[in-house]
């Protein structure tokens, strides 16, 4: 039986290298794509079954190209974890500039929209058809941080793009689910650690927790059979203020 595959985007840091490690360490056949080739390999560290895929998921020609790549290399996708996103400072909306706010949502909506696009157009016309779907939203995407609109606005998005095409996949036996991560320690996360602004005006640190975690969760996720999904996770530190946070 050949070996499962997954194409994670943002492989080459944080989250999506902590996943892609975890997916290759247990037999997964891996499809690396960031903007970065030098960053890739480094997550890779020459794993044989490491595809390096160079690609920025803002561009629709790229990403097309891309998942062409990688079916033509395996011959069939089973997964994608879409989880390249980028964020902001905590900045008060009057004072985001037009540029920031669509360079956040350019990867975190546009780019995750086709990513999911050519994956959804590989898995339904393989044979067989099918595949799963795996959008990394955000805690965000339930409570905002203070000064966080273009980042909270795009995870609320990846919620309804995650719910339709979940809806839109059944015929077609392609699942769709979002994990929610709060506080996987990260270089983006360090700020955690040091204290960052809460709703109540004051500055604090926060739990944190092992991004390995992280890559556990989605690596279930993906290893379910297709007539059974995740269609929601929260994973987060277990004591950070999100519930109950304000």
């Amino acid at each position: 039986m050949s070996a499962n595959t997954i194409i994670i985007t943002g492989a080459g840091s944080g989250i999506g290298r902590a996943t892609t490690r975890h997916f290759l360490e247990n037999g997964w056949k891996v499809g690396l794509v960031g903007r970065r080739a030098d960053a890739l390999e480094e997550t890779a560290a020459g794993h044989a079954e490491a595809l390096i895929l160079p690609c920025d998921v803002t561009d629709e020609g790229q990403v097309d190209a891309t998942f062409d790549k990688a079916t033509a290399e395996w011959g069939h996708l089973d997964a994608i974890f879409n989880n390249a996103g980028a964020v902001l400072p905590a900045t008060l909306i009057d004072e985001i500039k037009v540029a920031d706010w669509k360079r956040v949502t350019d990867v975190n909506i546009t780019g995750m929209f086709l990513c999911a696009r050519a994956a959804f157009r590989v898995m339904r016309n393989q044979d067989p058809k099918g595949g799963r779907i795996i959008n990394n939203g955000s805690i965000s995407a339930h409570a905002p941080r203070p000064g966080s609109v273009p980042y909270t606005a795009s995870k609320h998005a990846v919620s309804g793009l995650t719910k339709t095409i979940s809806l839109d996949g059944r015929p077609f036996n392609i699942a769709c689910g979002q994990i929610d991560i709060g506080n996987a320690l990260t270089d983006m996360a360090v700020a955690m650690t040091k204290g960052v602004p809460q709703a109540n005006g004051t500055n604090a640190i926060e739990p944190v927790m092992d991004a390995r975690e992280v890559a556990r969760a989605v690596w279930h996720m993906a290893g379910l059979p297709l007539d059974t999904n995740i269609q929601t996770l929260t994973i987060m530190a277990t004591n950070m203020p999100f519930v109950g946070r304000g």
